[in-house]
């Protein structure tokens, strides 16, 4: 961890809003989608529950593109329905900026109905509904379909 907090890209963002706060945990490979990629838990700020996970996945492959998203997010059952995914999305964009993503990609299964609720309130825009590749580990693992969102990591003037 002491390396990560010493990585350029993190520093000077500010990486809490409101009662929630992103802690950074690791920067190394995604095991599944191969690429570098930024681990956060979710915090509440004030007491220190941790409320979930959230990754920014800094490679632009089709694979990431596509199919995985840039950012994954998961919100612990019992913290489920106070938009920490969506405050969560919105703090890494400065990171994704950094990092130079833009826009980011954010996908999910089209029969789930929270992570799209999440990409909306984040500002995100379906771009598309793409059919995964039956040899993709993703289609394999259960999810021949995804709804690819974008959201723009530019800061407006």
């Amino acid at each position: 961890m002491a390396d990560l907090l010493r990585d350029a890209n993190l520093r000077g963002l500010t990486l809490v809003d409101g009662d929630l706060q992103l802690e950074p945990l690791a920067f190394r490979p995604h095991p599944v989608h191969r690429v570098q990629t930024y681990f956060f838990g979710m915090r509440h700020a004030v007491t220190g529950e941790e409320l979930g996970q959230i990754n920014l996945r800094s490679g632009s492959t089709e694979h990431v593109i596509r199919y995985a998203g840039h950012i994954g997010f998961e919100v612990s059952p019992g913290h489920r329905g106070h938009h920490y995914a969506a405050h969560s999305l919105r703090l890494l964009l400065p990171l994704a900026h950094r990092v130079g993503i833009n826009p980011v990609s954010i996908t999910c299964d089209p029969d789930n109905l929270a992570s799209r609720r999440t990409c909306e309130l984040a500002g995100a825009t379906l771009v598309e509904i793409v059919e995964v590749p039956a040899g993709c580990i993703i289609h394999r693992s259960g999810h021949p379909q995804k709804y690819r969102y974008t959201l723009s990591t530019a800061t407006p003037d």
